[in-house]
């Protein structure tokens, strides 16, 4: 079986045998400079560059071209993205699970760590709290046990988020990364309103992958990489990858991931929305020395940077599994949404003391929402909680055609900047709210369009007398 990025096989559009092939070429040729200058040449023109490419940039070590990587990739995440970062937040709903991945607390093997379902009532309190906190965007986590948490449980536990409004509160985007399953079942899914369908591939290598995941459903290498065409068969217009960095080589996961977005670019005429970048971390009976392809920081760095280049249009996601060093850092590299006073274990947002004994795995960055808005807002980002896009149906090819046309950010800025009052008038501490009102006084004024920069000055004024939930 060769290559085929147009293939609806797993093992054709993640071809082992190309990828190493890269990997062979990207050594042979990592101090060729006329061919890294063509290749910074193509990515200058924001569109993307190729698998291979990128692996000849991942493997350069001339200092005066690992600067450039990066300089080209603030640019092009301002390009697409400006300075507006989208926050959230992960809610765990239920921590059975039948599989046995190998880096994960959840396998089924584990006795000692408690198990915990969540009722309809505790995620009603939960999100409680989530939106007392101020929180509008929600990515749900499950693991996959077809007894204690069949689709039906997801289905309705997403009914439940949607419908609390509490105070001034209101999840508008659930988010949702459970396992792989059925072209019907992600209809359904799709039916019941989520924004993004999340599913990390963990590795590419199809060796690997199996010996990670001795047993279990997820065990299937084919039935689990193909889950997002299936998504999108089901109707599913965004999908979101990632792999587990420090399970296998850096370098071949990296081109790994590219192909992915590869395929689906050419499959479906839109890649995925967003690409996670997790690294693996200690856990309840998980320990990261068992695992010997650790990713230094320098070299995250620089894969934040190339996935940002080759995939310009795609969302970056950051998770608290990072400290709030190395989120500092890459944030102006490419990565456009984070988490905020997250919890990882089971429910956790309504308990008044911290219990992390259900967790799937350690938080390094253990600040507040507001403390992290704060922050973000200090280094000159806009931390936004919009979810127009997604209500207003702007969603797959039709988000990603206003986002490389420019367009996007006439929607975008005066909506980060509405949903940040929001923020800032019911949830915001005063030091907060007070650099808040400057940030947005300033920014407003880069909105392109007379229009919309003037109509969304109107709408900030009237926020300032309750009204909320304005949008373009």
């Amino acid at each position: 079986m060769g290559y085929n990025p147009n293939s609806m096989k797993a093992e054709e559009f993640i071809n082992d045998e190309e990828i190493l092939e890269c990997l062979d070429y990207a050594k042979k040729n990592k101090n060729n400079m006329e061919l890294v200058t063509s290749i910074l040449d193509k990515a200058r023109k924001a569109k993307g560059i190729s698998h291979k490419e990128a692996a000849v940039l991942l493997e350069c070590e001339i200092p005066e071209v690992n600067e450039e990587i990066k300089r080209l990739a603030v640019e092009i995440k301002e390009k697409f993205y400006g300075r507006r970062i989208v926050m959230f937040a992960p809610l765990y709903l239920s921590n059975y699970c039948v599989n046995g991945c190998t880096y994960c607390p959840y396998h089924h093997k584990n006795k000692h760590i408690p198990r915990k379902k969540l009722t309809q009532e505790e995620i009603k309190n939960e999100v409680i709290a989530l939106q007392d906190m101020g929180h509008k965007r929600l990515a749900i986590e499950s693991g996959e046990d077809p007894v204690n948490n069949p689709l039906e449980y997801i289905l309705e536990s997403i009914n439940t988020i949607y419908s609390i409004k509490h105070k001034n509160g209101a999840i508008r985007r659930v988010n949702v990364n459970i396992a792989a399953t059925t072209v019907e079942n992600y209809a359904k899914l799709k039916d019941a309103g989520i924004g993004t369908y999340i599913l990390f591939q963990e590795t590419y290598n199809k060796k690997s992958y199996r010996q990670l995941h001795p047993t279990g459903p997820k065990h299937d290498y084919a039935y689990h990489t193909e889950a997002m065409d299936r998504a999108m068969e089901g109707g599913i217009d965004d999908v979101g990858i990632g792999v587990l960095f420090g399970l296998e080589m850096y370098r071949y996961e990296l081109v790994g991931i590219l192909m992915h977005a590869e395929h689906l670019e050419a499959v479906h005429g839109v890649g995925p929305h967003t690409i996670s970048v997790p690294r693996v971390c200690p856990a309840d009976d998980i320990d990261t020395a068992d695992f010997d392809n650790a990713v230094p920081d320098e070299i995250f760095e620089k894969i934040v940077a190339i996935i940002r280049i080759a995939v310009p249009y795609t969302g970056m996601i950051i998770s608290t599994r990072e400290s709030q060093q190395t989120r500092e850092k890459v944030l102006k590299l490419g990565i456009s949404q984070i988490s905020g006073g997250s919890r990882t274990s089971v429910g956790g947002y309504a308990e008044p003391v911290r219990d992390d004994s259900s967790a799937q795995f350690d938080v390094s960055d253990m600040r507040t929402l507001d403390e992290v808005v704060r922050w973000l807002m200090e280094l000159g980002y806009i931390p936004s909680f919009c979810t127009a896009c997604y209500r207003a149906g702007r969603t797959g090819d039709r988000f990603m055609s206003l986002l490389k046309s420019g367009q996007i950010v006439n929607c975008c800025q005066p909506n980060a900047l509405m949903t940040l009052k929001e923020y800032l008038e019911d949830y915001a501490a005063e030091d907060t709210k007070r650099i808040g009102e400057k940030l947005i006084a300033k920014e407003i004024l880069k909105v392109p369009d007379d229009n919309v920069r003037n109509k969304a000055m109107e709408y900030l004024k009237e926020m300032d007398g309750g009204k909320r939930d304005f949008r373009f």
